[in-house]
């Protein structure tokens, strides 16, 4: 399940990826599966050891063409270990919504794009993570560990990225289907997944991703029809811009 679109962020082959808080990877491992060099990085040793593991699966039965290659990386967001403007592309995929200090990560992303490069930020979009809030303490922080500590609207992220000297552009939402997923969950309890609803919406979340045909359709057609309104994610592509030329007197 993808939350990022790979053509806005333009990925090319060859292109130098950072997916940063990459959970299990997964999109990691589109990069790699469209030939990009990407670096997973992520806190959890744990996470990244199942992520170079499923890279080197990929690797070995020839899902990897020759222009990508993998690699892992554990560490803070707030102070990266890659030199300036390090990556192409980056991808930070519903991760500043657990940083404290968020800011300090997103002038840190944009440290290590290069000048002319892209990335996309994904977060809990404000309606969708509102009412999450309402109905459980369990969801968010200070109340459970590792848990969300802001709801962002569009234009706060925005502002974020232009404040780190970026060039916000496109934005979507994502994920229309997954929004009644959490409501369901936070109003049963977020750690009930023995509850029969959440298992039988659970299910259909599966339809959706590995389902067949007749199933899929349904589950597609839902989710461009809820996206719109109540979309899970937001997500908003920016640009770092390209290093001004030298002036005649520099030359």
């Amino acid at each position: 399940m993808l939350t990022v679109d790979y053509d806005r962020l333009a990925l090319a082959p060859g292109d130098r990826l950072l997916d940063l808080g990459c959970g299990a990877g997964r999109h990691a491992f589109e990069a790699l599966r469209r030939g990009a060099r990407a670096v997973a990085f992520d806190y959890d040793e744990a996470e990244l050891k199942d992520v170079a593991a499923m890279a080197a699966a990929m690797d070995q039965a020839g899902d990897i063409p020759a222009s990508g290659g993998s690699a892992t990386t554990r560490g803070d967001a707030t102070r990266l270990p890659f030199p300036d403007g390090a990556f192409d592309r980056i991808i930070a995929a519903e991760v500043l919504e657990h940083i404290a200090d968020d800011e300090a990560a997103i002038c840190e992303l944009a440290r290590v794009l290069r000048p002319g490069g892209t990335m996309a930020v994904t977060v809990p979009a404000w309606l969708a993570e509102r009412i999450c809030w309402a109905l459980s303490d369990e969801y968010h922080a200070p109340f459970v560990e590792g848990g969300h500590v802001r709801i962002y609207r569009a234009s706060d992220l925005r502002a974020r990225l232009h404040g780190a000297g970026l060039e916000p552009r496109d934005a979507h939402r994502a994920h229309g289907i997954h929004a009644p997923y959490w409501w369901l969950r936070c109003a049963v309890g977020p750690t009930k997944d023995d509850n029969r609803f959440v298992r039988a919406y659970h299910q259909v979340l599966v339809w959706d991703i590995v389902g067949t045909l007749p199933w899929q359709r349904f589950t597609r057609l839902a989710d461009r029809v809820l996206t719109p309104l109540f979309g899970k994610s937001i997500v908003i592509y920016a640009r770092k811009p390209a290093a001004a030329a030298p002036s005649a007197e520099a030359r």
